[in-house]
């Protein structure tokens, strides 16, 4: 774990040091998720996000099972009734 400490700015504007930027490859103007938990704020970009979101669904989703089919197949029945 890699620690740095920061001040809260103008406007509650807080900067992150380009180590982290770096390795979590932000640039300008990309969009990150701020998560307050348990007392802290953590900072995710929002490719993790959505990789961590992947990973919960896969959890209850069996093997070889597809969501986009299923949903596909509910469309298609609900078109066909009108």
């Amino acid at each position: 774990m890699v620690e740095n400490r920061a001040k809260i700015g103008q406007g509650g504007r807080i900067l992150i040091p380009a180590f982290y930027r770096k390795k979590l490859g932000l640039k300008p103007g990309d969009e990150v998720l701020l998560i307050l938990d348990e007392g802290e704020v953590r900072v995710v970009t929002t490719q993790r996000a959505i990789e961590r979101a992947q990973a919960l669904v896969r959890q209850y989703v069996p093997a070889g099972h597809s969501l986009v089919d299923e949903l596909l197949k509910d469309r298609r029945e609900e078109a066909a009734r009108g």
